[in-house]
């Protein structure tokens, strides 16, 4: 058994869920009030609710399309149904293949240093996501550093390096200013000589200039590439889930800059947009990889889609 027993992790993110589960199964609830057959009414109300419960357009309109498609292969379906077949369909949108990525913190790893490049907009909680990371894997029995390269605010560099001293693993920061691509470099050169297991590197959340964040970006890739040909081995946009449609919006400005290949959802347990995770997922075919469910640094945990999907159409506690 690793860490923390799988109980633990599910019932933390049945609670962190629970505002979630409340407006999502709210708004299901009076699309089908009254009703006892799905109809285009139902599905009308039902396209709405998934639409304000944060799940998207796009991914909206293919749930009510696959429903329809299933109304007229089994000619009848009750609303008592409708739970069983919504879990069905949304569990389909949110399986997708990992890569190589580890299974859990305490997994082996695919590649030594294991190199996580961290991208993501100012105050989506990038910096504590990149501390709770180093702290679920050490408490794993991992070395770990962290590198510094958000150089365009001074802040950044502080706070990585207060959280590291928490932490208490090392940091290689160069300080405001410095070029990111070498403090980079430098992180993973340090790694390899002192045979680190996991690397987590911070970058500059600014997308004003996304030309100038696509080409910063390739440049770090293309330096830490001369030690390590295969890295980073995860680009892991980290996102704010109670900012709902904002998210898909910055998930396709940054896929736009960068080979981003997984993802990360802060603040799911102060929101009820947890939704967001399902449209994410769906178009853009990106692994959400960690959910962050608390302030704890154990309530960083790595996303099972099944246990997402047992949670959300789990009764509120």
């Amino acid at each position: 058994m690793g860490l923390f027993s799988r109980k633990e992790q599910k019932d933390t993110l049945d609670q962190g869920l629970n505002k979630t589960k409340e407006s999502f199964f709210d708004k299901i609830s009076k699309a089908i009030l009254g009703r006892s057959t799905i109809d285009d009414e139902v599905l009308d109300n039902l396209e709405e609710s998934l639409i304000t419960s944060d799940v998207g357009v796009e991914t909206t309109l293919k749930i009510i399309e696959n429903l329809q498609k299933r109304i007229q292969r089994d000619k009848y379906i009750g609303t008592s149904e409708l739970n069983d077949i919504l879990k069905d369909e949304i569990a389909q949108l949110l399986v997708q293949e990992q890569n190589d990525f580890p299974k859990d913190f305490e997994s082996p790893l695919p590649k030594k240093p294991y190199v996580i490049l961290v991208v993501g907009v100012n105050g989506v909680g990038k910096t504590t996501t990149i501390a709770k990371l180093a702290y679920q894997y050490k408490k794993a029995g991992k070395k770990v550093m962290l590198g510094a390269a958000d150089t365009f605010r001074a802040a950044a560099v502080e706070q990585l390096m207060l959280w590291a001293t928490k932490v208490d693993v090392p940091i290689v920061q160069q300080g405001m200013n410095a070029d990111p691509a070498s403090v980079a470099y430098d992180t993973l050169q340090s790694a390899i000589s002192k045979d680190m297991d996991v690397v987590i590197i911070d970058t500059a959340g600014r997308l004003h200039n996304k030309v100038g964040l696509m080409n910063e970006l390739s440049k770090i890739k293309k330096v830490m590439q001369k030690l390590q040909m295969d890295a980073p081995h995860e680009i892991l946009l980290v996102l704010d889930a109670s900012t709902g449609q904002n998210a898909i919006e910055q998930t396709k400005q940054f896929t736009s800059a960068t080979e981003v290949n997984a993802l990360a959802l802060t603040k799911l347990d102060g929101t009820a947009k947890g939704g967001v995770i399902i449209g994410i997922s769906d178009q853009f075919k990106i692994p959400v990889r960690y959910i962050g469910l608390g302030e704890k640094m154990t309530d960083l945990q790595i996303f099972n889609p099944k246990d997402f999907v047992d949670s959300l159409f789990s009764k509120k506690d």
